[in-house]
C-alpha cells in the first residue's frame, strides 16, 4: 500500500547522503525498494501514481484492502512530515500507535472485545447451569432404576398377557378346542348308550339326555366345518 506512494515520490526528492535504516519488520508489498529508501513530500503526481500498479506488482501485493480504504489511509499519510513516514516504517510502536487510530481498526476490535464478551457471558451461563444439570441427571438416574423398573415389569406382565390371550382366541385354537368338546360329546354318548344295554338306566331318561347330546354334538360339528372351511379359504 504504501510501495506505491514511495515510489513517486523519489523522483521529487533532493539526494541526500546514503544512510543505513534500521532493519524493517514490514512486509515486502509495504516496504519500498532499494533504489527509493528515501521518501520525499507529496506531489500532484503522486496521486496518479498511487492509483497504478505494474502487473508484477499487483501479483504479489495482498488484495485485502478495498480501494476506498486504501484511498482513507493515503489520505491520512499524505500531510505527514518525510520524518514522520519514515518513523513509520522504522518504529513498531509508532506504527501500531498509527494503526490502532484507524477506523476500520477500532471498529474489527470493538467486534472482537463484544464477540469475547459474549463469549465469556455465555461460558459463565452455562457454568450456572451445571449443578442444575447435575441434579437433573440424578433425578432421570432415579426414575429410571425405581419408577421406569416397575413400568417396565408391568408392561412386560401386559404383553404377556396379551400374548396368552392372543393365543387363546385364535383361530387354530378354537377349532381345537371345539374338536375337543366334539370329541367329549361323543364319549358321553357312547357312555350314555353303554348304561341303556346294561340297564344302569331308564328309557325315558337315555332319550331325553341322547337327544340333547346328538343336538349339542352336531351343532359344534357344523360349528367347526364351517370356521374350518372359513379359514382355509
Amino acid at each position: 500500500m504504501f510501495k506505491s506512494f514511495w515510489g513517486s515520490q523519489e523522483q521529487q526528492a533532493q539526494p541526500r547522503p546514503q544512510e543505513n535504516p534500521a532493519q524493517s519488520w514490514y512486509p515486502p508489498s509495504v516496504v519500498s525498494s532499494p533504489n527509493s529508501s528515501r521518501p520525499s513530500t507529496p506531489s500532484s503526481s503522486s496521486s496518479t501514481s498511487l492509483n497504478v500498479q505494474r502487473p508484477s506488482e499487483r501479483s504479489q501485493s495482498p488484495s485485502h484492502v478495498s480501494p476506498a480504504e486504501a484511498a482513507g489511509i493515503i489520505a491520512l499519510l499524505k500531510d505527514r512530515s518525510v520524518d514522520e513516514l519514515r518513523k513509520l516504517l522504522s518504529d513498531k510502536d509508532a506504527y501500531n500507535q498509527f494503526l490502532l487510530s484507524l477506523d476500520q481498526v477500532k471498529i474489527q476490535n470493538n467486534l472482537r472485545n463484544e464477540l469475547r464478551q459474549e463469549t465469556l457471558q455465555l461460558a459463565r451461563e452455562n457454568l450456572e447451569k451445571e449443578p442444575r444439570i447435575v441434579e437433573l441427571r440424578n433425578q432421570c438416574r432415579i426414575i429410571r432404576t425405581t419408577e421406569l423398573a416397575a413400568a417396565q415389569e408391568k408392561l412386560n406382565e401386559l404383553e404377556r398377557q396379551k400374548e396368552d390371550t392372543l393365543r387363546f382366541y385364535s383361530p387354530s385354537t378354537l377349532l381345537q378346542r371345539l374338536q375337543d368338546a366334539m370329541n367329549k360329546t361323543e364319549e358321553e354318548s357312547e357312555t350314555l348308550q353303554r348304561q341303556l344295554l346294561e340297564r344302569e338306566i331308564d328309557l325315558g331318561v337315555f332319550v331325553q339326555k341322547y337327544r340333547k347330546l346328538r343336538t349339542t354334538y352336531h351343532r359344534r360339528a357344523l360349528t367347526h366345518l364351517a370356521a374350518k372351511t372359513s379359514t382355509s379359504g
